[in-house]
């Protein structure tokens, strides 16, 4: 079992190769359980309005580029509102 920080310096290496399970268990880890996941998006409550925004959709078992982009963005501006 791979566990959040491999994913996220996997995620920053190469955002094409993600599994869509990865992205989910670094959003549940960071963001809590998603307010919406009956359809095929995710979609993760986050501290602000607007972008970026956490909205994740399966395709074929891996997780689309710009969607993990999206997710890091939001990661980096969550740790930044801790400190």
């Amino acid at each position: 079992m791979t566990n959040v920080t491999d994913i996220i310096k996997h995620m920053e290496r190469n955002p094409k190769s993600i599994r869509f399970n990865d992205l989910c268990k670094v959003c549940t880890e960071y963001f809590g359980e998603p307010r919406q996941s009956g359809s095929s998006h995710k979609v993760y409550k986050t501290p602000w309005h607007g972008d970026p925004r956490v909205n994740i959709q399966n395709f074929k078992g891996k997780a689309k580029p710009y969607q993990v982009k999206q997710v890091l963005q939001a990661i980096s501006r969550l740790e930044k509102n801790h400190d």
